[in-house]
């Protein structure tokens, strides 16, 4: 692998415009390298004239003045700084700029200043900001160890408090002695040796200054893992007061726990990104000296490389010192001073593609092709859908089936999302908050994919066997309860306990699904909502599980009939089983008005409340008909879609702005072509107006009936699909701009202190 290629994948993509410019300095290198090669080759003629009787002489001469070359001061790297005075800023003079291309030359340091400069001031507001978190860490694990205290056996755990900063700091600076191994650079060693003595002093300092039990006085516990009894709890009740009285069971110390656990791996995780990045950062400022000094053979690397070790990006310590701070204290207060335990939950493995996965899936691939050809060749043989068997074989157990054809291609769609996610290097793991190394590449959903299409269609070809075959009449009520089945699997593997099937994976997929039911009473995150948008899209699988809790629920598939409609109860869940999804939704937007009071989410809970007003009016005009309910479900429908529309493409999108450097798009795109964009926007409209097709006509044949309804449906799904990737790259680079690269986790503790300086 080129070092171009591992630069660039070692970026974090957040951060990816504060690295230095490899690839533009590369460019400059060229044109140097191409102008001489030009002027090279017209001074080659009259060299080849005067070759044979001065040849010696001239490249005597040339070796010499080669040799001259290198050891003449080509730059000087002068030192400048800011006006505030607390940034330093580089200035190359090239003194050869007279010469041949000198220009070029000149214009590759200057170059060279300006990432430098860059990355310098990026580099040193990351240390300042990592250096603030840290000290926020410490008080954290001070009024945890103090819970401890309180909580567990005050008597022991004080003693261990007591008699502990000093130690602490011994210990501290021996794991780190045994870090560094054997050969230590001297400089190094004595800023360890300072650190060591402030440790300390600090921890000395503290003991005497602040006895563990006062700490809870100034503190509460932040509950920001709201579960819908606490939300409950505090609309209702007046905080103000508990806030003295700091009440913990042990198993809310447990939680605690794990939340600051969390915060340390988060933490622990942002700074080898930092470390990454200065190592990244420092290499390729080595490789473009390198491969100057080598096309133009002046000695001008080590000089400038000096200057690149000796600034803030290569002289500070800060990060390795955090790291290693970080490392002790996590040992020491979550492992019980276990060194391998703690470092393995520290330093979290990446993920390893395995073949298998590649095999399964092909196998899979080819056994659903097969299966596809065996159906379709089954049903047009015999001319099963001209027969009134088969239009009641379509009308009543075909929607049960298609339930599984939703699924499996609105899965199929996000494993294309997620690739073209990695391709173009939105952070989708980061914005989705999975945890780091169990996110779902496309190669494993769309095994799950195959797997799952594989298992329904052979359902539902053994189904069409039976009933198309007149001699296993007796196993025909039997095999209508197949469905049923696979429904039953689905979710047991959903729901399984083992670690199995991307078990992380699943139980994430229910914690968010868990959060839309519960929606009024959770905060908000983008997984949460993004989840019940997908939800929305499946209106029709909804309804498909309103016909499996009929057929099955009410008897209705022993008697092999479809009387869902003539039963009361029936058309009311049908009322309210078509809008379960927009209301999710819906109160999600109202739970985030009322925590961010951002008007643009009120105005954005109006369109799906304008949706659940269209579904209402189109499903009785389905039960109901009647031109009255026509015309309401027409107008309220192109409402919708003209609401949603907009917010789509101007909000979801960040499209559409007249004022940007890309016209009629945005500032900053993603994709190398900017009439995707524009075809993107035509589709999203055509599709969401295809949605209103299905109240122009209602007398529909049963078949074209079920065939139209599919179709649109599968419609919808791949329009959320297209809607899926430019609404994450609009949120990839909405976290670019403010270099939101690394997940924020809520610490679980708030000082009282600190609150009155917010406030103030």
């Amino acid at each position: 692998m080129t070092f171009t290629k591992d630069f660039k994948q070692q970026m974090v993509p957040e951060w990816e415009k504060e690295y230095m410019d490899y690839e533009g300095l590369k460019r400059i290198l060229k044109e140097m390298k191409s102008s001489k090669q030009s002027k090279h080759n017209r001074s080659l003629q009259h060299r080849l004239k005067l070759e044979r009787a001065f040849s010696g002489i001239h490249l005597q001469g040339s070796n010499h003045q080669r040799e001259g070359n290198i050891e003449e001061e080509v730059i000087e790297v002068k030192t400048l700084e800011e006006e505030e005075g607390s940034k330093e800023l580089y200035k190359t003079d090239f003194h050869k700029l007279h010469e041949e291309g000198g220009e070029a030359e000149a214009r590759l340091f200057q170059k060279l200043d300006e990432e430098l400069n860059k990355v310098n001031a990026f580099y040193k507001d990351q240390v300042e900001a990592a250096n603030h978190e840290s000290n926020l860490l410490s008080k954290q694990v001070e009024a945890l160890v103090a819970l401890r205290v309180k909580v567990k056996s005050p008597d022991a755990e004080l003693k261990q408090i007591v008699s502990s900063p000093k130690e602490a700091a011994d210990q501290n600076h021996q794991q780190k002695d045994s870090m560094t191994g054997p050969e230590v650079d001297p400089v190094r060693q004595t800023n360890r040796n300072i650190h060591h003595h402030e440790e300390q002093v600090e921890a000395h300092n503290n003991y005497k200054r602040r006895d563990p039990l006062e700490i809870l006085e100034h503190v509460k516990v932040d509950d920001s893992l709201q579960s819908p009894k606490s939300t409950i709890k505090k609309a209702f009740t007046d905080s103000s007061d508990n806030d003295n009285e700091l009440s913990i069971s042990k198993e809310e110390l447990k939680k605690i726990e794990k939340q600051l656990r969390l915060v340390f791996v988060e933490f622990y995780q942002k700074l080898l990104h930092l470390k990454d990045y200065s190592f990244m950062n420092l290499s390729a400022f080595s490789k473009i000296m390198k491969t100057y000094e080598k096309r133009t053979s002046r000695a001008a690397s080590t000089a400038y490389m000096t200057v690149v070790d000796n600034s803030y990006l290569g002289s500070s310590d800060e990060v390795n010192f955090l790291l290693e701070k970080v490392e002790s204290t996590f040992i020491r207060n979550f492992t019980h001073s276990n060194h391998k335990k703690g470092r393995k939950l520290l330093r979290q493995k990446a993920k390893t593609e395995k073949q298998s996965i590649t095999f399964f899936t092909g196998f899979f691939c080819g056994c659903f092709l097969a299966l596809l050809v065996a159906t379709i060749l089954r049903i047009t043989s015999q001319q099963f859908i001209k027969k009134k068997k088969g239009t009641f074989y379509m009308e009543n157990i075909f929607p049960l089936y298609s339930l599984f054809g939703y699924i499996t291609l609105h899965m199929l769609v996000y494993a294309a999302n997620t690739y073209y996610w990695k391709r173009y290097r939105v952070n989708y793991p980061f914005l989705f908050g999975f945890r780091a190394g169990t996110e779902l590449d496309y190669r494993q959903i769309f095994l799950l994919t195959s797997g799952l299409a594989v298992v329904a269609l052979l359902c539902f070809l053994i189904n069409l066997q039976i009933e198309m075959n007149s001699r296993s009449q007796q196993y025909k009520t039997l095999t209508e309860l197949v469905p049923l089945i696979l429904v039953v699997l689905v979710l047991l593997i959903t729901f399984c306990p083992l670690n199995i099937l991307y078990r992380s994976s699943r139980f994430f997929f229910i914690r968010c699904l868990f959060r839309c039911i519960c929606a009024p009473f959770f905060t908000v995150r983008l997984a949460d909502f993004f989840l019940a948008d997908q939800l929305t899209s499946q209106f029709q699988a909804f309804k498909s599980v309103e016909l499996y809790i009929c057929y099955y629920g009410l008897g209705e598939h022993s008697r092999r009939q479809k009387k869902c409609h003539t039963r009361g109860i029936y058309n009311i869940q049908y009322f309210i089983v078509g809008i379960i999804p927009y209301w999710f939704r819906l109160a999600q937007c109202m739970r985030q008005f009322y925590e961010e009071g951002d008007i643009n989410r009120a105005f954005n809970s109006l369109n799906y409340l304008s949706t659940i007003t269209a579904m209402v009016f189109r499903t009785a005009f389905e039960l109901k008909k009647g031109n009255s309910w026509k015309v309401l479900a027409l107008v309220f429908s192109a409402l919708a879609v003209l609401q949603n529309t907009y917010w789509d493409i101007v909000k979801d999108w960040g499209l559409l702005q007249r004022l940007s450097n890309n016209p009629y798009l945005r500032d900053k795109l993603i994709l190398p072509h900017r009439s995707i964009y524009f075809i993107a926007m035509v589709v999203d409209i055509a599709l969401r107006i295809s949605w209103m097709q299905l109240v122009f006509e209602m007398d529909w044949s049963p078949l074209r009936k079920v065939a139209i309804i599919t179709v649109t449906s599968c419609l919808e799904i791949i329009r959320r699909g297209i809607w899926n990737f430019f609404r994450l790259e609009n949120e990839h680079l909405n976290n670019v701009g403010n270099y939101r690269a690394f997940k924020s986790v809520p610490h679980p503790f708030s000082y009282y202190d600190e609150e009155k300086d917010k406030d103030e």
